[in-house]
């Protein structure tokens, strides 16, 4: 893929979703209304990762409102939708991906990585995943978040390198933590350090300090690096977002 627009060994530290009501008094100051949280987000954080795409496809006017709106040098990172990834399976994507690449034109240099989460009673299946990989346009960044076991394979890793597309690096209750780069960027999701209860739980200092060593080391290696923390309770991902750019001495 075409990833010409990035800029190698840069780190980009963000979260999971931005509107959460119980953010108030941590990220949010109290009675702030809802339409002005992507503002007040986008001062203190140079990316955010849109969730919402998952349950309900946004207007294609809505990604050139971000486009307007959002600060110079912000990115976006988008959450394939759920009718693609866990209807279909992606199965005939055709529809879809001409859906997402008009949107993703009109989001324009705002744009950073699609995310798409397979869904966890989805076994291994090269075929489909190189038949959706290959129809995705080459301009768009793509990361693939498998959460079934079956996908840890050699053959899928060199599957998503051929197509430049990056393994989605995952720490979070019964998930493998499999530190592979697979494309000029790295995407690592943070979904909490809870062994029990995915989204659970605070990253600790000696945790954040270790995922920075790693951090450092794709840096050192060339890779444009996309964080996102996914443990949104009690301001947690908040927090340590902060936290990890404060170790890394990034934007």
């Amino acid at each position: 893929m075409d990833h010409g627009a990035t800029q190698h060994g840069t780190v980009h530290i963000g979260t999971s979703g931005w509107s959460y009501d119980h953010w108030e008094n941590v990220l949010y100051p109290p009675g702030l209304p809802a339409r002005e949280r992507l503002a007040h987000y986008a001062a203190r954080f140079t990316t955010v990762e849109l969730n919402a795409s998952f349950y309900r496809w946004p207007r294609d006017t809505s990604f050139a409102s971000w486009r307007r709106r959002l600060p110079p040098g912000f990115l976006l990172s988008v959450k394939a939708p759920r009718g693609l990834t866990h209807g279909k399976k992606l199965y005939a994507p055709e529809v879809w991906i001409e859906r997402i690449a008009r949107c993703w034109h009109e989001l324009g240099e705002k744009r950073a990585v699609l995310l798409v989460q397979l869904p966890p009673g989805f076994a291994r299946d090269d075929a489909r995943l190189e038949y959706f990989l290959t129809a995705l346009p080459d301009w768009i960044q793509v990361s693939v978040e498998f959460r079934h076991a079956s996908w840890d394979a050699p053959e899928v890793y060199a599957l998503l390198e051929r197509h430049g597309a990056a393994y989605c690096v995952m720490s979070g209750a019964g998930l493998p933590c499999v530190l592979r780069a697979t494309a000029p960027f790295v995407y690592l999701r943070l979904h909490g350090p809870d062994w029990e209860h995915l989204y659970g739980g605070s990253y600790s200092d000696d945790e954040l300090r270790w995922w920075a060593d790693r951090i450092r080391e794709w840096q050192a290696a060339g890779k444009e690096i996309f964080v996102y923390f996914n443990n949104d309770g009690g301001g947690n991902a908040v927090r340590n977002a902060v936290a990890l750019r404060d170790l890394l001495g990034a934007a």
